[in-house]
């Protein structure tokens, strides 16, 4: 089973078991991990699920397409070099990720 580990913008960790092929963002809503609003339900058109993605496992993530890039410079909390948007991060088989949520999604 994998797990993603959630750290607020305050710093308090949540830990969930993800299911493989599962958003990261599914998983946050379905655990009600707070801090990923998801408005859109995962349809890529608003960028209320911006994390920030533990400098250790981005290098591991697939490429971000050209409509999350366009997406992300629309974030309540400016961008960073490691933000993606948490509906286009597949959860991988035996593979934890780490992540950040910023102070506001909206």
């Amino acid at each position: 089973m994998s797990k993603v580990i959630f750290t607020s913008a305050a710093g308090d960790v949540t830990e969930v078991d993800a299911n493989p092929g599962d958003s990261v963002m599914e998983t946050a809503v379905r655990n009600g991990v707070p801090g990923i609003v998801a408005e859109c339900g995962g349809s890529l058109s608003c960028a209320t699920c911006h994390v920030f993605v533990d400098d250790s496992d981005l290098a591991e993530l697939p490429a971000m397409e050209e409509m999350e890039d366009e997406m992300l410079w629309g974030t309540a909390v400016d961008r960073a070099e490691n933000s993606r948007l948490s509906c286009q991060i597949k959860v991988c088989e035996g593979k934890d990720l780490h992540v950040t949520t910023p102070s506001t999604q909206v």
